[in-house]
């Protein structure tokens, strides 16, 4: 039996700044789902997707459900680590899902799942996920 090839995994890192809080230095939800997706566009990158062939190809990955759970919050000036990896791939949609931790002390702090579809734009219109990409089923 042929060995699956490794599902594609990244970690990236980001400095919790001032304009990613609330006025009591805690880090808002909305900064969180950006961090994500910093971490999801790099993810891509290795899927074959970098940003410049999405332009070319005009398709781009487009969220179309995000699961996220809250468990400790990060403060200003902490540093955390997004480790994100492709879950599943079915026949036209995939799922990423995240892990968050402030690297002081290793706690989780934020756990998501995202699902994803391909689109063409301008038509907006979903398509297969590339043929490549059933390596990694």
């Amino acid at each position: 039996m042929p060995e699956k090839n490794p599902r594609p995994e990244l970690t990236t890192r980001e400095e919790v700044m001032f304009f990613d809080t609330d006025c009591g230095g805690v880090v808002h939800n909305l900064a969180y789902l950006r961090m994500i997706e910093t971490c999801r566009t790099r993810l891509a990158t290795q899927m074959g997707m970098d940003l410049p062939g999405m332009l070319e190809r005009q398709t781009f990955p487009a969220v179309i459900g995000i699961e996220v759970a809250y468990k400790r919050p990060a403060k200003l000036g902490d540093w955390l680590s997004i480790r994100g990896w492709l879950d599943s791939i079915q026949r036209a949609r995939f799922t990423c899902c995240f892990e968050m931790r402030r690297e002081s002390d290793d706690v989780l702090l934020v756990t998501a799942r995202q699902s994803l579809a391909l689109i063409r734009l301008p038509e907006g219109k979903p398509v297969r996920l590339p043929e490549e990409w059933r390596k990694w089923k």
